[in-house]
């Protein structure tokens, strides 16, 4: 891995786990900017970073995200922020003569009734779900803008679609984080207030998978490692994304009951079914990335438990994702 390799989005949870693998497999420290040191939705500051800098390899996993609450409440800035943020990363990258990127997108890019588990195939095949679409919309463009630079100008851009994710570094803002971190922090706030009953958005039916971040970081190097041809074998130019999970789900009510029983929670687990469920159920099928050699390590007990560490260390959310 060459010095002059770039992650965007270092101080997010992925793309500090990004530069965490990079330094484990002993590479040569990533370049890194804070999102007040270069703002990549101007193209401007982004087009000058690029053409002074040359890094000749590119992890592209600055993005706004946030659960269903945020998504639901703020879809302009969730539309605008990741269509600007990878229209200019993407473009310039191309401009400055990167040789390889990688596009971190989202499972939420397949519609809400797509066949289980999910193919890559069923991208575009039907209606998104409404709470997270300006979302999935912006992910579905990073995808397609890598793809079209690939076409026209012969670059080797490639994407990795996680499934839901957690670990080190996540978001636990009460309001703005996703389903796993969310619970974590109120089952945990339940059990420190001893509270004879913890709430739990939705009926608790859908199923969703959850991938240790470390994980993720642990596909996304070895994907950027493998050899073009390698990669296009399990391609195609106009399906060029990777899914990545573990391969298993669980109910929303089994996830609390795990969260519960990690944190030490004893209380009565009930549910709100006036809030919104969310796509019934999201299971990746990744079968295209194992066949390349990837495999999972950290099991969701284990992982929760490691979150859970994380969380008494850093209670309080990271001060931004890009």
């Amino acid at each position: 891995m060459p010095a002059t390799t770039y992650v965007a989005g270092h101080r997010g949870m992925v793309g500090a786990a990004i530069c965490r693998e990079l330094g484990r497999r002993g590479y040569e420290p990533p370049l890194t900017r804070t999102h007040a040191e270069l703002d990549l939705t101007d193209q401007a500051q982004v087009r000058e970073f690029f053409q002074a800098q040359r890094p000749s390899q590119v992890y592209l996993a600055a993005a706004k995200v946030g659960g269903i609450h945020a998504n639901d409440t703020y879809p302009a800035e969730f539309i605008y922020h990741n269509l600007m943020i990878e229209a200019n990363v993407i473009h310039e990258a191309w401009r400055a003569g990167v040789g390889r990127l990688l596009f971190l997108g989202s499972s939420c890019i397949y519609p809400r009734l797509a066949p289980q588990p999910i193919p890559e195939e069923a991208l575009l095949s039907g209606v998104l779900e409404g709470t997270n679409e300006p979302y999935a919309i912006a992910k579905i463009a990073g995808i397609k803008l890598c793809e079209s630079y690939n076409r026209q100008y012969a670059t080797d851009y490639r994407s990795v679609m996680p499934t839901n994710l957690y670990g080190s570094g996540d978001n636990y803002h009460p309001e703005n984080s996703h389903v796993l971190p969310a619970l974590l922090r109120r089952a945990h706030e339940a059990k420190l207030n001893a509270s004879p009953a913890l709430v739990i958005w939705g009926t608790g039916t859908p199923r969703r998978e959850f991938l240790y971040v470390d994980d993720l970081a642990a596909a996304c190097v070895h994907v950027m490692g493998l050899d073009r041809a390698a990669y296009d074998a399990h391609t195609s130019p106009r399906s060029s994304h990777l899914n990545v999970g573990c391969g298993e789900d669980l109910s929303i009510a089994d996830l609390a009951a795990l969260v519960c029983e990690t944190v030490g929670y004893t209380g009565r687990i009930v549910y709100d079914s006036g809030k919104p469920d969310g796509t019934p159920r999201k299971l990746l099928n990744s079968e295209r990335l194992r066949a390349l050699g990837w495999q999972p390590r950290v099991a969701l007990r284990e992982g929760l438990a490691l979150a859970y560490r994380d969380f008494l260390a850093n209670q309080q959310p990271p001060a931004n994702n890009r």
